[in-house]
């Protein structure tokens, strides 16, 4: 049997172990705002915590493996890169105030389009455990999504801002709001604002905003791209385009899948956040934690476990949340044979994973959820219908969460583009990517677009070579570390792909 037995190191973008070393950091002093308004500044001007020439930062890139791979997906920088810490007000889950930060990328240089008017990428970022993280910390080793990010879109001539969330690195919030659509969108706005406001008042002034505005990011951070779209277009702000890229869209039938029994890798971690989220938000899913967790692990999630400054291989070890068992291998018996057969430990290797005596959720909670998805289903799963629709009226109070952030509630405006991979056994492409294509089926040719990096390549395609460069980097990894190495990488393999990819999309308005 398949087995994981190195854990979940990073469960955002992986592109190896990078840190950059920037020169001409700013220490002058900074003036507090005065304003806890949505989108205001915290601190003005802001700091610049590293500032890379183009030649610089592609020296540094390439004296590194991860780095040099980065490179050969990304291209070589043509820009250099100014990189700010911004603080800003926003809101928390349940509409209270907080703070926010976020990294601001600034092209810089006198090759063209790295200064002037240039377009702003705001990016969302993928799962983070540790509650430290700062996108803007390019010196931190553990910053990959921060180099890759950098290189891929700042690098070449793209204004970047990327939120860190609220939660997260010095945000006063106590908890994150892990796919609350409405508190992300908001926070990514403000963010924005935020770096709007800041861009003039820094040393890399000579680079503006064009008014072009693109939303991306991946894993967790496609659906907050996603979100963010939505929030955009419903406000009246113009988005130019979007690349949502390998996020759980479809909530509702995302989760009906895993309770299921299609246990995605991870889901003892999306489990806990997912829970501490909704929990903080809408205040239902439980009146004592063991209602839904086991009482090993019960305290421990109605806590905040996640994010956390604890590694989570640390967390894992010492026994505060399960690695792997999201649900118990004795499985609950109904005496419904078709249902006890669907309960039952699925013949996947990667689903059965999800399976064990240590277990996070209750085999009570998993047969309610299950129960409910049976007497009010979900049109895409277990077997999809026209239209995928959400259920009606889901009961269960984590399905109606769920539904409420599920991303079937829109038709965008303005062209995206979708990316991912069709074997991902994180964020399942068919029921994510391919429910929101299944959704938006009768919309105008050309206003969505979606890529399978895994699928055959059309030589007319201009994605083509970024689907050889990954069938040809996954079946490196295969070579070299087998099926279980795949499994364990697939999530965070696909990730510069579908960056590069987004960059070429972009590059067309």
């Amino acid at each position: 049997m398949l087995r994981l037995v190195t854990g979940l190191c990073s469960l955002g973008i992986a592109v190896g172990v990078l840190g950059l070393a920037g020169c001409g950091s700013d220490t002058d002093a900074v003036t507090a705002g005065t304003s806890t308004d949505r989108g205001s500044l915290v601190y003005d001007p802001p700091i610049r915590v590293a500032s890379l020439t183009a030649a610089d930062f592609g020296a540094q890139l390439a004296a590194q493996a991860a780095g040099a791979s980065l490179i050969a997906v990304a291209g070589q920088p043509a820009c250099g890169v100014d990189i700010y810490s911004i603080q800003y007000n926003t809101v928390g889950g349940a509409g209270e105030k907080t703070t926010s930060s976020a990294a601001m990328m600034v092209p810089t240089g006198t090759a063209p389009g790295c200064s002037g008017p240039r377009p702003i990428v705001l990016y969302a970022h993928g799962t983070q455990t540790d509650k430290t993280a700062d996108l803007a910390d390019i010196q931190n080793p553990d910053n990959a999504e921060g180099a890759l990010t950098a290189a891929v879109f700042a690098a070449h001539g793209f204004v970047v801002v990327a939120s860190n969330y609220a939660g997260y690195a010095t945000s006063s919030l106590p908890y994150h709001p892990f796919l609350n659509g409405d508190q992300q969108s908001k926070d990514m706005i403000d963010a924005l604002a935020a770096a709007r406001t800041a861009l003039p008042h820094t040393t890399s002034s000579a680079t503006s905003d064009s008014g072009k505005l693109f939303v991306t990011g991946y894993s967790q951070g496609g659906y907050v791209a996603m979100a963010t779209h939505k929030a955009l277009q419903a406000a009246g702000v113009a988005v130019t385009a979007s690349a949502p890229m390998s996020g759980p869209y479809a909530l509702e039938a995302f989760g009906d899948a895993i309770f299921y029994g299609s246990v995605d890798i991870g889901s003892t971690v999306f489990g806990s956040m997912v829970a501490s989220s909704y929990q903080h938000s809408y205040g239902n899913l439980y009146t004592t934690p063991t209602q839904v967790f086991e009482a090993t692990y019960a305290a421990n999630v109605a806590a905040d476990i996640l994010p956390s400054a604890t590694p989570l291989a640390t967390l894992f070890s010492t026994g505060k949340l399960p690695q792997t068992a999201l649900f118990n291998s004795t499985t609950p018996v109904t005496g419904n044979a078709q249902l006890d057969a669907a309960l039952a430990i699925p013949a996947n290797p990667v689903f059965a994973l999800g399976f064990g005596k240590s277990n996070l959720i209750t085999n009570d909670y998993r047969l309610s959820y299950v129960l409910d998805a049976v007497n009010n289903p979900d049109g895409a799963v277990p077997t999809p219908h026209a239209g995928v629709p959400l259920a009606a009226a889901p009961g269960n109070t984590l399905r109606a969460d769920l539904k409420a952030n599920d991303m079937r509630s829109w038709t965008p405006a303005r062209p995206m583009l979708l990316c991912g991979g069709a074997q991902d056994p994180t964020v399942f492409f068919s029921v994510n990517t391919g429910t929101m294509q299944a959704f938006w089926a009768g919309l105008p040719a050309g206003l969505v677009t979606v890529l399978d990096v895994n699928a055959t390549p059309n030589p007319q395609s201009p994605f083509a070579p970024l689907q050889v460069g990954f069938q040809t980097t996954l079946a490196n990894l295969l070579a070299s570390g087998g099926q279980e190495a795949v499994v364990e990488n697939y999530h965070t393999t696909v990730a510069p792909f579908c960056a590069v990819a987004a960059r070429g999309f972009f590059s067309q308005f």
